[in-house]
């Protein structure tokens, strides 16, 4: 999150930890612009912040070519706030997956390109990977007809991307129990796990379990069983455009 409050110190770290694969996560809903709020006005409410109503700000997006405009110059300028970091591009994703929105997807594909941008994440969750850890997970399966365009798009750009991703339904929760039975249970393909861990559970999004999640990460059992199973951990840098069997972001 490049214009977010703690993004020079999080830019501090990366630079002492050249095996860190970062990306991009563009924000444009429920966050702070890069670009001045006066230069985009159609995207951001009074307080300067973007609306959080991503079904309105969506449809504006979409129809209205002024805010289109606004939208384009935004995820530009998130991209050129990235680069001016130094540190490689790894990938993209957006903030609550906004970028599933098929204006955005093609803003980051046309944008994206000129800043060398090689790998997107697909945000696919496949239920029946839950199911066996928790019967009676949820799931959204609502959501595969944009998924399958947003893959397509992605890889006729020849983006590298993701066949399944976990930690949609567990947003907040992934516990070492829930990791390791992921671990256990991963389809074939490119699986990508994410996490908001931290080292107190005061920030964020109420609910949010920051230091379960950063003792999973970290959790022996985790790393041990990974090495038992023959799973090493790789950016999407890593990968072809293609992605090959057996690989973890």
């Amino acid at each position: 999150m490049v214009a977010a409050p703690a993004a020079a110190e999080a830019v501090a770290i990366a630079r002492r930890l050249p095996g860190l694969h970062v990306g991009l996560h563009l924000v444009l809903v429920d966050g702070r612009p890069a670009l001045p709020a006066n230069e985009i006005p159609l995207l951001v409410g009074r307080d300067g912040r973007f609306r959080d109503d991503m079904a309105a700000a969506g449809a504006r997006m979409f129809f209205d070519l002024r805010a289109r405009r606004q939208l384009a110059a935004e995820i530009e300028a998130q991209f050129q706030a990235f680069a001016h970091t130094g540190l490689a591009l790894d990938h993209v994703n957006a903030h609550k997956h906004f970028h599933l929105h098929p204006t955005i997807a093609g803003l980051i594909v046309r944008i994206g390109r000129r800043f060398g941008l090689k790998a997107a994440r697909v945000p696919t969750e496949p239920r029946r990977v839950l199911t066996r850890i928790e019967p009676g997970a949820r799931g959204s399966s609502w959501l595969g007809p944009w998924l399958a365009l947003m893959r397509a798009r992605f890889r006729r750009a020849e983006l590298a991307t993701n066949d399944s991703v976990f930690g949609l339904v567990w947003s907040g929760a992934m516990t070492e129990v829930r990791l390791l039975g992921i671990v256990e249970n991963l389809p074939d393909g490119v699986s990508e796990i994410y996490c908001h861990p931290a080292t107190d559970d005061k920030d964020g999004p109420p609910g949010y379990r920051h230091v379960a999640e950063l003792a999973a990460l970290t959790s022996p059992a985790v790393r041990a069983r990974l090495s038992a199973l023959g799973l090493k951990p790789v950016g999407f840098a890593d990968l072809a455009p293609r992605p090959s069997a057996g690989a973890l972001p």
